[in-house]
């Protein structure tokens, strides 16, 4: 790690300490926790330093998610939720818009950034919420639902259909601060994973905005749009299953290393010693995959996409089945609620779902390797040459 990630890491440990547990119980992480690490710039490492970011490449970045992850899932999802928000900003606002949002987000406000509808998940074409044009404002009306961070929020990134667009594919995202009139925001109450992580519901009903909250212009088409953002969603999360596997294997190890059964520690059992070395595998398979996909951000390779895919698809996977082994290992011992490994098991297995399922991960590779395949393929003659008699 680079000296201000090192740094940084050093000072989430010192906060989070071996309260992960207690915030997982309650459902709460400490919202002035979240400012101070918000005004200092944790959470959003990779917002330019001309906007009081660290300006971290993704690898550093992804690096210093996995440490946060490690520590506590919930604070790493408030963290990919935070960047995502920045991300946005930065890739679709104005240079007055990024002027105006970007050093609240790392000088202490928080956010949110709202997709998933009761009947639009993954189904983009479904998404319902209206983002209406009128005179000089704007006006959103619609429902979003399990949206990270919301909780917390005092801004909201909210993506939505133009209403004005006649062929029904384009899309707007607008800003909306949470105490604007007729914003909603409902708190679901314990969820399976990340429990701390603030997820709610959110209501716009009639929510009525300045036009310049909509960010660079309207008519953006709804999947370069939303698939912009999940991208990033996509490699924060990768990353934080690292770091989820990362937890597992130091509880799993301290433990089989100590644990006494049959005269010898429980690790020189050859079926607890398969579990450890399963885990250092799924450790190992998922990190690499992330700095693969990591280093295709930041070379700007065209491969980013099926890389950030990819990634998200491995190291969630390898999460689920790395924290399962884990609860293995530590048996009753690992089987409380709030130990790092019971929350591992729930954590990852959230991991597959959000921010592109596992089987829609599997959608999009599946299309890659096709098209890939047919790129590939030599074009076939336009006729069978004739043969000399």
């Amino acid at each position: 790690m680079g000296d201000v990630v090192a740094e940084a890491a050093a000072q989430v440990s010192a906060a989070v300490g071996d309260r992960a547990g207690e915030w997982d119980r309650s459902g709460l992480l400490p919202l002035e926790l979240l400012r101070e690490l918000g005004e200092a710039g944790r959470l959003c490492a990779e917002v330019p330093a001309e906007y009081g970011g660290w300006g971290l490449s993704s690898l550093l970045s992804g690096e210093y998610t996995a440490h946060v992850g490690s520590l506590c899932s919930s604070l790493r999802s408030v963290m990919t939720s935070q960047g995502m928000a920045a991300w946005t900003i930065q890739r679709f606002g104005t240079p007055r818009q990024q002027a105006d949002w970007l050093p609240g987000l790392t000088g202490g406000r928080l956010a949110a950034v709202g997709f998933s509808e009761p009947d639009a998940g993954s189904d983009l074409a479904a998404m319902g919420t209206v983002i209406r044009r009128d005179g000089d404002s704007v006006v959103i009306d619609g429902r979003k639902k399990w949206v990270t961070a919301a909780h917390y929020a005092d801004v909201l990134v909210i993506f939505g259909r133009y209403a004005d667009d006649t062929d029904g594919d384009a899309a707007a995202a607008v800003l909306v601060p949470v105490d604007t009139p007729g914003v909603e925001v409902r708190r679901i109450a314990d969820p399976l994973g990340c429990r701390a992580a603030g997820h709610a519901d959110i209501g716009l009903d009639g929510v009525r905005l300045p036009a310049a909250s909509v960010l660079g212009g309207y008519g953006l088409p709804l999947p370069l749009l939303v698939t912009t953002a999940l991208a990033y969603g996509r490699m924060s999360v990768a990353w934080g299953c690292v770091g989820i596997l990362r937890g597992c294997l130091e509880a799993a190890t301290q433990h089989a290393a100590t644990r006494q059964q049959f005269g010898k520690p429980i690790a020189q059992h050859q079926l607890v010693a398969r579990h450890l070395a399963e885990l250092y595998t799924a450790e190992q398979v998922a990190t690499r995959v992330c700095e693969h996909a990591s280093r295709c951000w930041d070379e700007g390779s065209p491969d980013q996409v099926v890389a950030t895919v990819l990634a998200k698809r491995v190291s969630s996977a390898q999460a689920a089945a790395g924290a399962s082994s884990a609860v293995q290992v530590l048996a009753s011992a690992g089987s409380r609620d709030g130990h790092p490994v019971a929350r591992a098991h729930r954590d990852a297995k959230l991991m597959e779902i959000i921010e592109g399922s596992t089987e829609l991960c599997q959608v999009l590779l599946a299309d890659h390797a096709v098209s890939a395949r047919n790129r590939a393929a030599p074009a076939a003659p336009a006729s069978a040459p004739e043969r000399p008699s």
